[in-house]
């Protein structure tokens, strides 16, 4: 019998009833073990997720003592240096909280290595970075310090250090930050010798403190780090970019004009390049790709051809350091003079400068900063005084520890390329996926396909889309579209889906049928859950039309109803020649839940959607009365937009299907929230994200009843039920690019296994076939091999085409979620950066493996 005191029970008597009662007093008697609650599908078994192992009890929670004392003794030191970009923040607030949770005690460095110098040092504590993560720029301050690039001034860095008992240091910046913290720890025993020499110090100051450990972390908008796929700020940076270009392509489109668009990249044309993939602009100038003499014309021609085909307006954009390949700079101005003088055009000119490292931080970069910073701390307690300075980077969805000198090398190798005008091999040290980048651009850029195409193997491909609409659709139709007809085929663009192609709802698509896409939400073809199989009267219809359309490949962009129409169509292969065709599925759905890819088209818009709402939620409770948000999140069974927005929104707790909580988890939650408003450490708000399906019983208006009743006058619950606005909203960069990937790996491996399973049979004009006669049409494509029909995606930083067969057994069908979840690993991070358990924290896995075919900066978008 449970007390009448309880939280539970009152807030069941007080708020819900007599029903709600009945569910809590099922849900209790049926608790069982984590481990023994599976779900068996087709064979598969779906294991839920422990919660997070609690190690002591919550005594000293909110107390101002350590957390753990394996690390008592340990004193960290952690700054922000050069350009400022967003996300340090986050990076700094998970380092500090990271490392109290281990028991250290860390010092923020204030204004960079200046602070050092200048021994602006104070001791952080976990109240002091509560509400930063959403700020851009950097709370600890950053400048330039010309003593710290003198030994006298590292002499005195050291001392100060030493007066704090630090000598563990995390920097967030960029190349040259990194290089003068390696050069202040190759000089630390000589500098600490001279201190103790000149009596500045003495022997027992410096006892343990005889070796400096360094990590850094990369801080740039501009991406120019080579090791990583991305540096904390790059995102944000582009959403800037992307966010300015889509407001002014409508008041240039309203009056005909030309605009020409400066954004940051004094050495490194990343922001430019991939903003231009973006947003589909007519021309991108970059460092890395200086233009030949006549390139004026050539970009004028460009230009003229778009408006002839119908765009209203011109954009080119330029990033800083663009230069031609004799080494002189091309300037916006010039770029606008070009314009103006061979096409007459009416022409302005958009300077975004520091823009672009302002405002608020995008649901990436938070993420990133937090993991990078929860790693920094890591690998600053597992270091020896024999391990070297190293730096945490990124690769696919991996974190990784790599050897920070040698990153550099690799990037001040780029900047040696450029000033000696040796563009290739400053190319070639960007890596293979800034390439495979600028190549996708400058195809996707041209007005129309080539003038002369080779039709030995011309095949016609049709594309839909199926499910939910995704941000990230329409853009990978456009490339889709393009690319096609780039490399000589046929596209025809199925409206609706597969109740659209039973209505005869099919078009030849154009270079121009899908201009302007890519910013567009949604679906613009259109799109419903209907499956093959429930077109009227059966499978046969879906069949004879593809038959008839003489359709030899067809894309079906969505979620999981586009995998499980790829399973049903190939699956049907031996009673319908017409499904023998290769089959491709591309991955859009905000929940993220398509067995076969680390990331789908969409969730990260909806990501994005759901933290900006988080900010204001947070932001309207702290000029009101204290509150607790439950706010609830789509995503089906799938935990993915509750887990990571939990980690950006700074969430106190984040319930999912995956791990399941019982009635005792709850309590517990309660009594940290409680815990937390009475002892100040949460300034007007508390978070609770939950997603929409976790539990049948635990609804968002339940929990809302609980705190409520529960709250002992120190905060009042409300409730937020995102819905579709996570499903609407302008593409991000992210989506808008990833899309533009996926359309083109999808498009590759069609081709491929097209030509492949080629047979005898002979291609027939579309005029001569009739409904009676469809197999002869699809006759010279004959593919039955599972590898036929994939599923598109991104593994690690790897593009994959997996077939849907084999996806089969590692697919619960009933919840419709893959059985295995890269971000599963994330969540003891989301409880240990709220504070509300002692949980075991030991950090990410480090993954030691590099592709070494990609030196260089392993882009995040990288299309190969």
């Amino acid at each position: 019998a449970r007390k009448r005191s309880s939280p539970v029970f009152a807030a069941v008597q007080d708020n819900m009833g007599a029903l709600v009662a009945r569910l809590i007093w099922t849900a209790f008697r049926a608790r069982r073990s984590p481990l023994q609650d599976t779900t068996v599908t087709d064979g598969a078994i779906y294991k839920r997720h422990k919660r997070p192992r609690i190690v002591s009890d919550q005594s000293d929670a909110y107390s101002g003592s350590n957390i753990q004392e394996e690390h008592h003794c340990q004193a960290i030191g952690i700054l922000t240096s050069g350009g400022d970009s967003q996300g340090m923040n986050a990076a700094v607030r998970a380092a500090t909280r990271v490392a109290i949770f281990k028991g250290c005690r860390i010092f923020g460095i204030r204004e960079g290595y200046q602070g050092l110098v200048s021994n602006l040092i104070e001791e952080l504590s976990w109240e002091q970075v509560s509400g930063i993560m959403k700020l851009g720029g950097t709370v600890l301050g950053t400048a330039r310090c010309d003593q710290f690039r003198k030994r006298e001034g590292r002499l005195l860095a050291a001392k100060n250090l030493i007066q704090h008992g630090i000598n563990n240091l995390v920097v967030v910046g960029g190349d040259g930050s990194l290089t003068g913290a390696n050069i202040f720890r190759s000089e630390w025993e000589g500098l600490l010798q001279e201190l103790v020499e000149k009596n500045e110090l003495k022997d027992t100051d410096i006892t343990g403190l005889e070796h400096l450990n360094i990590v850094g972390m990369v801080g740039s908008i501009d991406n120019d780090f080579c090791g990583t796929d991305i540096t904390i700020g790059t995102d944000s940076a582009l959403h800037r970019i992307v966010e300015a270009v889509d407001a002014i392509t409508s008041t240039a489109a309203s009056h005909q004009r030309s605009f020409v668009m400066e954004v940051m990249g004094r050495h490194c044309g990343y922001l430019a390049l991939m903003s231009g993939l973006a947003v589909g602009a007519d021309w991108v100038l970059i460092p890395e790709d200086p233009l030949s003499e006549g390139w004026e014309s050539k970009m004028c021609a460009e230009v003229k051809r778009a408006r002839d085909g119908g765009r209203r307006y011109s954009l080119v954009i330029v990033a800083e350091g663009a230069v031609d390949d004799q080494g002189s700079a091309i300037t916006s101005q010039r770029v606008r003079q070009v314009i103006e003088t061979e096409l007459k055009h009416d022409t302005r000119i958009t300077v975004l400068g520091h823009v672009q490292r302002g405002g608020t931080p995008s649901a990436y970069d938070r993420i990133l900063g937090c993991r990078y910073g929860a790693a920094a701390v890591m690998a600053i307690l597992n270091a020896t005084p024999e391990t070297p300075s190293c730096v945490i980077t990124m690769q696919g969805n991996r974190i990784q520890k790599l050897s920070l000198m040698e990153c550099v090398n690799k990037t001040q190798d780029v900047g040696v390329a450029l000033k000696s005008k040796d563009y290739a091999q400053a190319l070639d040290c960007r890596g293979r996926s800034f390439a495979n980048n600028l190549s996708l651009y400058k195809k996707l850029r041209a007005v129309q396909p080539p003038d002369k195409v080779d039709e030995s193997n011309r095949f016609t491909f049709g594309i839909m889309t199926v499910g939910a609409p995704a941000c990230g659709m329409n853009s990978c139709i456009r490339a889709f579209v393009r690319m096609s007809l780039f490399a000589g085929h046929r596209v025809k663009a199925i409206y609706d889906g597969f109740s659209g192609l039973a209505e005869g709802k099919v078009e030849d698509f154009d270079w121009m049928s899908v201009n302007g896409w890519a910013k567009e939400a949604g679906s613009l073809l259109g799109t419903n859950r209907t499956m093959p199989s429930d077109c009227d009267p059966s499978l046969a219809t879906v069949a004879q039309l593809l038959g008839k359309h003489g359709i030899q490949g067809l894309v079906i962009v969505g979620g999981f109803e586009a995998y499980h129409c790829v399973l049903q169509l190939a699956e049907a292969r031996d009673q319908f020649a017409e499904f023998r065709i290769p089959l491709m599925c591309i991955p859009a759905s905000i929940s993220n839940n398509i067995p076969g890819t680390d990331v789908s088209l969409g969730a990260d818009t909806a990501l994005n959607a759901i933290v900006e709402a988080l900010d204001v939620l947070q932001k309207s409770a702290t000029s009101n009365r204290r509150r607790v948000f439950i706010v609830e999140t789509m995503g089906g069974y799938c935990g993915y937009l509750a887990t990571l927005a939990g980690l950006a929104g700074g969430a106190d707790s984040a319930y999912i299907f995956e791990e399941p909580f019982t009635v005792n988890d709850l309590q517990a939650d309660l009594t940290d929230m409680i815990g937390k408003f009475r002892s100040d450490l949460l300034r007007g708000t508390g978070t609770i994200v939950r997603n929409e399906l976790c539990s049948e019983q635990y609804t968002t208006q339940f929990l809302m009843s609980l705190y409520n009743a529960e709250g002992e006058g120190l905060f009042v619950a409300r409730e937020l039920i995102l819905g579709h606005l996570q499903q609407g909203g302008a593409p991000s960069p992210y989506d808008r690019c990833l899309g533009a990937r996926f359309a083109v790996h999808a498009l590759s491996s069609l081709i491929q296994k097209a030509t492949e399973s080629l047979t005898d049979g002979k291609l027939v004009k579309e005029s001569e076939i009739t409904l009676e006669d469809t197999r002869f049409c699809v006759g010279c494509v004959s593919a039955m091999s599972p590898s036929t029909a994939c599923v598109v995606g991104v593994v690690g930083k790897n593009s994959t085409c997996t077939p849907a067969q084999e996806l089969k057994g590692r697919t619960d069908f009933k919840h419709r979620l893959p059985l295995e979840q890269w971000w599963i690993t994330l969540r003891p991070l989301i409880k240990v950066l709220a504070r509300s358990k002692k949980y075991a924290f030991e950090g990410e896995k480090y993954h030691a493996e590099r592709d070494e075919t990609d030196a260089g900066v392993c882009d995040w978008m990288d299309i190969s």
